[in-house]
């Protein structure tokens, strides 16, 4: 998609949605199954323990293969909550099969607040951060809640003087979601790496 720093960050979020809205059923199903070949031997290999994913929507790419597949290797999941008194902020709550679920004020099914399933955010391994657009650049653009840039601000601030800091975000897109430019605003935290059904991105973020 070209020339999308013309086009507002509204009208580009309508254009994507769309386009990933539109994929059909046997798309999406091979692209989660894809993306689990993506990231299976990565988070093995990094002996990775405790990780932030979210449950798709909106035509998102299909994260429940890879939920699941980390249940079934020990490595203890975490879901996004919306802070019920901090706003614009994320809490993140162990997920597992028995977690009570509740649909948050977007639509979304996340677990009930319980303060004893509240993870610090530092204690992740991995934030796996959702997306409407990204870039070459690794620019991201997300529903407009600001919430993961908020989220990620601290981590951002680490990362530029270790690049190795964590917890480390990491982008889940389709392919269709890549876009030539991101037009950014001062906040806005940018991904070290975006991972596709097809491709691995990595980004080199120091300026």
């Amino acid at each position: 998609m070209s020339n999308s720093t013309l086009i507002s960050p509204n009208q580009l979020r309508k254009t994507i949605r769309q386009r990933r809205q539109q994929l059909t059923a046997p798309e999406q199903v091979k692209a989660s199954q894809l993306l689990l070949e993506q990231l299976a031997q990565r988070l093995l290999i990094n002996k990775v323990k405790n990780i932030a994913i979210y449950l798709s929507n909106d035509g998102e790419l299909e994260t429940e293969l890879v939920i699941k597949w980390c249940w079934k290797q020990g490595i203890t999941t975490y879901l996004p909550v919306i802070h019920p008194f901090s706003k614009g902020h994320l809490l993140f709550l162990h997920y597992h099969q028995d977690s009570v679920m509740q649909t948050n004020k977007y639509g979304i099914l996340e677990p009930k607040l319980n303060i004893q399933n509240i993870i610090p955010a530092q204690n992740l391994d991995i934030i796996f951060t959702p997306l409407v657009a990204f870039d070459t650049k690794g620019n991201r653009i997300g529903m407009g809640g600001g919430f993961y840039d908020r989220t990620l601000a601290k981590w951002y601030q680490d990362y530029r003087t270790n690049p190795h800091a964590t917890p480390r975000p990491i982008g889940i897109a389709h392919d269709c979601q890549k876009v030539e430019d991101i037009p950014t605003q001062s906040w806005d935290i940018p991904l070290p790496e975006i991972i596709t059904p097809t491709q691995h991105f990595t980004f080199s973020l120091h300026k």
